[in-house]
């Protein structure tokens, strides 16, 4: 029997600065999979996602856009836990980094990290990114701009509080060398080489009179946290760190197995910076992060100058909530750069949902309710073979769905060939009757299957086959 496990999953905080787009959402959609997932199998599991709000980025466009900080942050804060509904999300925390506890938390962190000796106030002078909310080096520019913004980091020169990062480069070497604290393995390397190279103490403030919204120094009231400090420390605030009244951070944290959803773009702040700021503060590391790829549109990056930005929203309101699932699932790869086009997503909607899933479902329980005098009798048993459970334990969702598609294409294979809407008909009718109640069987398997995938459409299929009843139709057809 499977020992019951404590299991903490988190996603990184979006900024508040434009609604979601698609990688938050995939984000959330991957996370909440495997929540699920491990909550069928009996873990108990603490689903952490919320939104980052302090910076730079955020202040700015408040101030343009002639609202008060803490009204735009609240207005996103909104957009971002729509997600949940739009998208059957199931996390236990919802965390904003202007909450108290989280003040809290990242006065506590930087205390603790202080009076280990690792913080310190220099003057410095260095090229700052207001998209990255970072200070860049010649080497991370491409023709003098930031890669990621295409925008030219200004000069700066100001006396910051500076985190010992150098104090931690053996350390980082040592856990980064651990195969299974970074998924995917290139992702593992690509840290672990960043730190080889030398790492450089880290800015962790700003002057307050020239970036005034964040966390104050505790000691300072002329500097705020740097938000990367601030924001990162959210994976423990979350869990009531470090009063843990509930005994949550002890439970899901010390005692747990942690883990951390992120994009490509995070590997420094996830498995370096923040890595050395929980051994700072005494901290056990994260037990695994994993890294996901980019989405791309029509072979370039979803840019709103293009014209080729796909919003969640809209793929829900075309394909419904377990559709857009299904697609960030089956049809994006867990950790490489993706490409999304609407022609794609409709034909794979279509094929797989509409004529797959949708209509062996209605193929099925048309000839129960049509044949069967009451519900098939069904054992409860494990669904999650050991394929699927492979593939689920290194987040490859893409062969845990495949999986799932060639249980279907198997069952509607049965039914061609065995054809029981016939039989049922002949003096065979007895031998038709089993055949349909093995298909109900087989499809209640599949339902079970698609739990965390598409929890939704499992529980329509088990209703419909406790109730022995066609189903409404599981997918609409699109309009053309």
């Amino acid at each position: 029997m499977r020992t019951k496990k404590s299991r903490y999953l988190t996603t990184t905080l979006p900024y508040v600065n434009a609604s979601p787009h698609m990688g938050h959402a995939l984000e959330f959609v991957q996370a909440d999979t495997v929540a699920r997932y491990l909550r069928i199998k009996g873990d108990e599991v603490f689903f952490n996602v919320g939104v980052d709000e302090h910076g730079q980025k955020i202040s700015q466009k408040a101030d343009s856009s002639g609202m008060s900080r803490q009204e735009y942050i609240d207005k996103y804060a909104k957009e971002f836990n729509k997600l949940k509904e739009a998208l059957d999300l199931s996390y236990d925390s919802f965390v904003r980094t202007s909450s108290d506890k989280h003040k809290i938390a990242v006065r506590e962190i930087w205390r603790i990290c202080d009076s280990a000796g690792d913080i310190y106030k220099k003057k410095y002078k260095g090229l700052y990114c207001v998209g990255c909310e970072a200070f860049k080096t010649e080497s991370d520019l491409v023709d003098g701009k930031c890669p990621d913004h295409q925008i030219e980091p200004e000069e700066l020169e100001e006396e910051n509080y500076f985190f010992r990062l150098s104090n931690y480069q053996d350390y980082l070497i040592e856990y980064l060398s651990k195969e299974d604290s970074v998924i995917p393995n290139f992702r593992r390397l690509e840290a672990l080489d960043f730190v080889k190279k030398g790492l450089e103490d880290l800015s962790i403030s700003r002057e307050k009179s020239r970036m005034d919204w964040g966390i104050e120094v505790p000691g300072d009231d002329k500097h705020v946290v740097y938000v990367w400090f601030d924001a990162l420390t959210n994976y423990i605030s979350c869990l009531d760190w470090p009063e843990d009244k509930n005994g949550n951070f002890l439970k899901f944290w010390e005692q747990g197995q942690t883990l951390q959803f992120a994009g490509k773009d995070q590997v420094r702040f996830q498995s370096i910076i923040w890595q050395a700021m929980l051994k700072s503060a005494q901290i056990k590391a994260t037990d695994k992060i994993f890294y996901h790829g980019f989405i791309n549109s029509g072979g370039q990056k979803m840019s709103k100058s293009i014209g080729n930005v796909i919003d969640p929203y809209d793929l829900v309101e075309r394909y419904g909530t377990d559709g857009t699932r299904y697609l960030m699932l089956r049809h994006v790869h867990p950790t490489d750069d993706s490409d999304l086009t609407w022609d794609k997503m409709d034909e794979w909607y279509t094929a797989n949902l509409v004529n797959g899933i949708g209509n062996l479902t209605a193929r099925i329980m048309k000839m129960a309710e049509s044949n069967l005098s009451q519900p098939v009798e069904l054992g409860v048993s494990d669904v999650f073979d050991m394929e699927i459970s492979t593939a689920m334990d290194t987040f490859d969702f893409q062969s845990a769905t495949d999986k799932i598609w060639k249980k279907i294409q198997t069952v509607d294979e049965k039914i061609t060939i065995t054809e029981p809407f016939k039989m049922v008909k002949t003096d065979r009718r007895g031998e038709a009757i089993k055949i349909i109640e093995e298909l109900v069987a087989e499809l209640s398997i599949i339902a079970g299957m698609l739990a965390p995938f598409m929890p939704q459409t499992s529980v329509l299929i088990q209703d419909s086959i406790a109730e022995n009843k066609m189903p409404e139709k599981l997918f609409t057809r699109l309009d053309s």
